[in-house]
């Protein structure tokens, strides 16, 4: 995707209108780039304490049973105020905003939020939508089919 035509999917996003959802999700591929992308900010660690991916990394919060979680939500966890106001709207992580938040998270805040002093923490961003896709098919993987279903 060129970077004009992933400016016009993050701004549709954005407004809400969504972007088309990414094809199929490779978990494999959603691990592979968990690995490269993700793993040096951010750690997979279950209610019991068990890394399921990643390493100890703290600067990023857990991303365990992401899907169906309010933004900005994890105990313990210092967000930036943009993410925090989301959440606090009652805003919960599913594969659209999760895609359009890692491909360029302060622009995404800033479309969400309708306001363009908005901030994100995170600086890294995934340069591809299918590869951010991969990623959150994999970090929902990780998490059993109840504990979505329990934060609901």
């Amino acid at each position: 995707m060129d970077l004009l035509s992933r400016g016009a999917a993050l701004a549709l996003a954005g407004l809400g209108l969504g972007a088309a959802p990414v094809a199929a999700q490779d978990i494999a591929n959603g691990e592979l780039q968990f690995g490269r992308q993700c793993v040096a900010c951010h750690v997979v660690r279950d209610e019991d304490g068990r890394v399921l991916a990643g390493r100890n990394a703290r600067t990023g919060p857990n991303l365990h049973g992401l899907e169906g979680r309010k933004l900005g939500s994890v105990e313990g966890f210092r967000y930036g105020d943009a993410i925090t106001a989301l959440g606090e709207r009652g805003v919960e992580w599913n594969e659209e905003r999760f895609v359009a938040y890692v491909m360029d998270p302060t622009a995404w805040l800033r479309a969400e939020l309708d306001d363009r002093r908005a901030r994100g923490k995170m600086a890294y961003r995934v340069r591809d939508a299918k590869d951010a896709a991969d990623i959150y098919a994999y970090l929902k993987g990780l998490a059993p089919a109840e504990s979505a279903e329990a934060q609901q």
